[in-house]
């Protein structure tokens, strides 16, 4: 088992020499993938499924990458042997996205060009490009069809934009706490994540990597997003009104016990993420709209033809539940096979990271249907 034997999972690599082809017009080459995998391949090789990370997130799913880690993979507790995500049935991949900073090629990769990171030299990427990268990883893995695709947030959108983009090559989706395109408030959050970071003094216009990287920025960037990623009650429940210092309410420089998370959690997130992707990644995330290319929204959903799965969590105010209400609706409009869960949370986004039990019941009996 991942967790009781601690069984070690070293990530992989592979680049690729030829020119990539980006949405935007723009080529990237050399472009590396960086990607793990869970379970054995079958024979048929048609018993693979593709786990999507979300924006933070990266390749390492479940199991650890040395005996050292403290914890899993960010999804150990639904990939494994007798997991939802069953890797004595099933062989599960997870590559990291196209921009980020955990082994793939991004804004912090070497532009060959120039000897020197790319900065923000680097193209803009759109989700598309990051499933197309993808879909690419699988032909190197001479894998031709997928059982699912799933993911939460961010990786939700990357298996809708499979389902759109792909419907041969996929059997089902799972897209969880998703939309296929973020609200005008979740755009606003964003711009005030990039302004912090774009304004930060050492940002530098992106060139930062041979001196002070921009740590007070990218951490503020990364407190506004864990506002948004809890809902009001998880918020009461976690911190209520607590002061994190003793002198309290009359100490100017006192603070509550939610401004000490805060203050953690994005400095913490700045020791490891690098502020260009974080920039680069939540780009992509605002200009991703399924409709682009398809004439409107509902002649882009009707193309996904795969039984679909959506499940959602009450309290999630970033990714409400009536944008997957909206999809469900077109799907069911055309008669596709589609099935939808909202999962009473208090956890809010993050729900998708945390309500493990619910999750696993549901996504089983879903695969036990399809595989």
């Amino acid at each position: 088992m991942f967790n009781d034997n601690k069984e070690i999972i070293k990530p992989k690599h592979v680049i690729f020499k030829d020119e990539f082809y980006l949405e935007s017009g723009r080529i990237l080459s050399p472009v590396k993938v960086t990607y793990e995998t869970y379970g054995e391949l079958n024979s048929k090789r048609d018993n693979a499924i593709l786990i999507c990370h979300a924006l933070s997130g990266s390749a390492h799913a479940a199991g650890y990458n040395s005996a050292k880690d403290q914890k899993p993979g960010w999804w150990d507790a639904l990939i494994g042997p007798g997991k939802p995500f069953d890797t004595n049935k099933f062989f599960i991949i997870c590559s990291n996205i196209l921009g980020s900073c955990f082994g793939t090629t991004g804004p912090s990769s070497i532009n060959p060009a120039t000897g020197k990171p790319y900065g923000i030299s680097f193209p803009v990427v759109t989700i598309k490009d990051m499933v197309k990268l993808q879909n690419k990883l699988l032909s190197y893995l001479n894998i031709n069809s997928l059982v699912a695709v799933s993911g939460g947030s961010l990786g939700g959108m990357q298996a809708l934009c499979w389902a759109v983009s792909f419907p041969e090559k996929i059997k089902s989706i799972i897209p969880i706490a998703t939309s296929g395109r973020i609200t005008p408030m979740a755009i606003a959050f964003n711009s005030v994540g990039r302004f912090a970071i774009m304004n930060d003094p050492f940002w530098n216009n992106g060139d930062y990597y041979d001196s002070a990287i921009p740590r007070v920025g990218l951490s503020i960037a990364r407190m506004i997003g864990h506002i948004t990623y809890l809902s009001d009650s998880a918020f009461q429940k976690k911190f209520d009104r607590r002061y994190a210092t003793y002198e309290g309410i009359y100490d100017f420089f006192g603070y509550f016990e939610v401004e000490n998370y805060l203050r953690y959690n994005g400095y913490k997130f700045a020791d490891y993420f690098d502020a260009n992707s974080y920039l680069y990644i939540i780009k992509a995330m605002d200009i991703f709209d399924l409709s682009y290319g398809y004439g409107s929204f509902e002649e882009a959903v009707k193309r996904i033809t795969s039984p679909a799965l959506f499940i959602t969590f009450t309290s999630d105010f970033l990714f409400p539940a009536y944008q997957t209400e909206e999809l469900v609706s077109i799907l069911k409009k055309y008669n596709k096979n589609v099935f939808w869960e909202n999962i009473e949370s208090d956890y809010g986004h993050d729900a998708f990271l945390l309500e493990h039990e619910e999750q696993s019941k549901i996504i089983k009996r879903f695969l036990d249907s399809i595989y």
